[in-house]
C-alpha cells in the first residue's frame, strides 16, 4: 500500500513509488478516484467525483504543489 501524503477528509492523496511521468498524484476516496498532473494540475483521470469536487481537490493541491514535486522525486529515486 502506498504511503497517505495528506488527507482531505475521507480521501488520501497518494504518490506511488516508480510511477510514470508525469509527476502525478492519485486522490482516492470510498467510492471514487482521480489523478492529477502536478505541474499543471489538470486533472487527467476522474471517476465518480463531481467537477466541484476536482475543483476542490485542484485547490488542495496548489496550495501544496510545490512540496508534492519535492515528494515524487523522492519517492521516484
Amino acid at each position: 500500500m502506498s504511503p497517505t501524503l495528506f488527507k482531505i477528509g475521507n480521501l488520501r492523496i497518494v504518490i506511488y513509488p516508480n510511477d510514470h511521468n508525469p509527476p502525478h498524484v492519485h486522490v482516492i476516496g470510498p467510492e471514487g478516484e482521480a489523478k492529477f498532473e502536478l505541474k499543471t494540475l489538470k486533472c487527467f483521470f476522474v471517476k465518480n467525483f463531481s467537477k466541484r469536487d476536482v475543483r476542490r481537490m485542484q485547490e488542495f493541491l496548489l496550495e501544496r504543489r510545490e512540496l508534492l514535486l519535492e515528494m515524487w522525486n523522492d519517492y521516484q529515486a
